[in-house]
C-alpha cells in the first residue's frame, strides 16, 4: 500500500447536505446473515470499504455467490445455515476486528477447519476475549500464546449453549457468542456489563431469529434457520461524527446529513456534543430495517469542555478520537474516563490522539482509561496517524480551528471505513488535499 499523507489548510465552514457511507457494521452483518439465510437477499447501502469488502470476500471464498458491490447494491445467494464449504487458503480479514470476531463465532460451529488472519494492525488486536468463551461452548479454536493471529477453527466441534457474564462491554465478543450459540445445544445467554451496540440482535430478528432481550441479557436457541431479508443499510453514524464535529466547530457552519443511523446504542456522540453545547437537531426519524434513522442537522455552537459522562461511553466509543478535538476547541476542560478500550483499537488511540494534539499545542495529558484536554487555539504540525483510519481523519476536522497547515501522515487505512472522505469533506468545505 503506497503511503497516503493528508495536507489540510487551516479555516473554512460546512454547508449543504451530504450522505455519508453506509453503515460498516450493518454491511459487515449483512453479508454474514444473508449468506447464512434460505434465499436470496439484496442489500442496498452497502459501505465499499476495505474492511466489509474483506467480509464479502471471506464467504465467496467459503463458496457463497455473492453479486455486486454495484454502486451499494449486493444480491446475496444464501446456502443456509451450515451451508458454507471450507476454504482453499486462509481467509485475509485486513483491518477489520468485526470481521474476523463475529466470523470466530460463526465458523465455531460450521464444520469446518478455517485460518483467519489480518494485517499488521489486526494481528496485535486481543482475540482471547472471543477464544475463551467459544472454548467454554466447545469449540477448538487455536491462536499464537500471546492470544492474537492466526486464529485456527477447527470443525466438526459440537458446541453447547452457555450463559457469559462479558468481562468487557463489546460488541463484538457480545455478537461472536450469539452466532455460535445459533450451532449450539440448548440456550447461549450473554450479559454485558455495559450497553453495546445492538445490531446483530436486531438483524437476526429481521432474518426471522428469535433473539429475547432482557436488561443486559440476550438469549437465542440454538438449531434455528435464517430467513432472507432485503436490507437497507442507513449511514454511518461513525463516520457522519466527523461532519458532526467540523460543523459544531468552524464558525458559519449549517451542514445536514442525510439517513443517518441513530440506534440508541450508538448516539454517545450525539449526546456528548448536545451536552458541550452543541446545536444538533435530528429531523425526519423513520424506522428502516429494524434499525431508527434520521436526517441530523448540524450549526456551529460554541462549546463548553464537561466530564463525559461514564454511561455515554460505550455509546461513543469509535466516535473519541475526533471527539477529543471538538474538546480541544472548546471552553474549559474535557476529562473522559473509563475508556481503556481505546488503547486495544486499530491502533492505541488515547496515545496517539494525545501526542497529535500535543504537536498542535494543545494541553492533552493521557490517563490510563482516558485523557484530560484543556481547550485553546489549534497550531499547524505534523501528526501521526499510526495506520489508524479514524485519526486520520480527526485531525483533518481539527484544521477547521487551527491556525496553520495540518500534515497527517499514513492516510491509506481511511479507506477501510470511509472511501470518499476526502472527496466528500472537500466539497463541503474542509481544505483538503493528498
Amino acid at each position: 500500500m503506497s503511503a497516503t499523507t493528508f495536507h489540510v489548510a487551516p479555516g473554512g465552514k460546512l454547508t449543504g447536505s451530504i450522505r455519508v457511507p453506509g453503515d460498516k457494521s450493518i454491511s459487515h452483518r449483512s453479508i454474514m446473515f444473508g449468506s447464512l439465510a434460505d434465499g436470496v437477499t439484496e442489500v442496498t447501502g452497502f459501505l465499499e470499504g476495505d474492511d466489509a469488502l474483506a467480509t464479502l470476500q471471506a464467504f465467496r471464498d467459503m463458496g457463497v455467490q455473492i453479486d455486486g458491490p454495484e454502486t451499494g447494491r449486493v444480491t446475496i445467494h444464501g446456502v443456509g445455515i451450515s451451508g458454507l464449504k471450507q476454504p482453499d487458503q486462509p481467509l485475509d480479514m485486513g483491518n477489520s476486528g468485526t470481521s474476523i470476531r463475529l466470523l470466530s463465532g460463526l465458523l465455531a460451529g460450521q464444520g469446518i477447519d478455517v485460518t483467519l488472519v489480518g494485517d499488521r494492525s489486526l494481528s496485535k488486536r486481543p482475540m482471547r476475549r472471543v477464544i475463551d468463551p467459544l472454548t467454554e461452548m466447545g469449540a477448538v479454536v487455536e491462536s499464537n500464546e500471546k492470544g492474537t493471529l492466526p486464529l485456527h477453527i477447527k470443525g466438526n466441534a459440537s458446541l453447547r449453549g452457555i450463559d457469559y457474564a462479558m468481562p468487557m462491554a463489546s460488541a463484538q465478543v457480545k455478537s461472536c457468542v450469539l452466532l455460535a450459540g445459533i450451532y449450539a445445544d440448548g440456550d447461549t445467554c450473554v450479559t454485558e456489563p455495559a450497553p453495546t451496540r445492538d445490531h446483530t440482535e436486531r438483524m437476526l430478528q429481521a432474518f426471522g431469529y428469535e433473539v429475547t432481550r432482557n436488561g443486559s441479557r440476550a438469549c437465542l436457541t440454538g438449531g434455528g434457520r435464517l430467513t432472507a431479508s432485503d436490507i437497507e443499510v442507513p449511514a454511518d453514524i461513525s463516520s457522519a461524527a466527523f461532519f458532526m464535529v467540523a460543523a459544531s466547530i468552524a464558525p458559519g457552519s449549517d451542514i445536514t446529513l442525510e439517513h443517518v443511523g441513530i440506534n440508541p446504542t450508538r448516539i454517545g456522540v450525539i449526546n456528548i456534543l448536545k451536552a458541550m453545547g452543541g446545536d444538533i437537531t435530528l429531523l425526519n426519524e423513520r424506522m428502516v430495517g429494524g434499525e431508527p434513522v434520521a436526517d441530523i442537522q448540524v450549526r456551529y455552537a460554541a462549546l463548553n469542555g464537561i466530564d463525559i459522562p461514564l454511561d455515554q461511553v460505550p455509546l461513543a466509543i469509535d466516535e473519541f478520537p475526533v471527539l477529543f478535538v471538538a474538546a480541544a476547541c472548546a471552553d474549559g476542560t474535557t476529562i473522559l474516563r473509563g475508556a481503556e478500550e481505546l488503547r486495544v483499537k486499530e491502533s492505541d488511540r488515547i496515545q496517539a490522539m494525545a501526542d497529535g494534539l500535543r504537536i498542535l499545542g494543545i494541553d492533552a495529558e493521557p490517563t490510563p482509561d482516558g485523557m484530560i484536554i484543556q481547550g485553546g487555539q489549534m497550531g499547524g504540525g505534523c501528526v501521526e496517524s499510526h495506520e489508524d483510519h479514524r485519526i486520520s481523519m480527526s485531525f483533518a476536522v481539527a484544521a477547521l480551528r487551527a491556525s496553520d497547515d495540518i500534515v497527517i501522515n499514513d492516510c491509506s487505512n481511511v479507506n477501510t471505513s470511509f472511501p470518499d472522505f476526502v472527496s466528500l469533506a472537500a466539497s463541503s468545505g474542509i481544505k483538503i488535499n493528498v
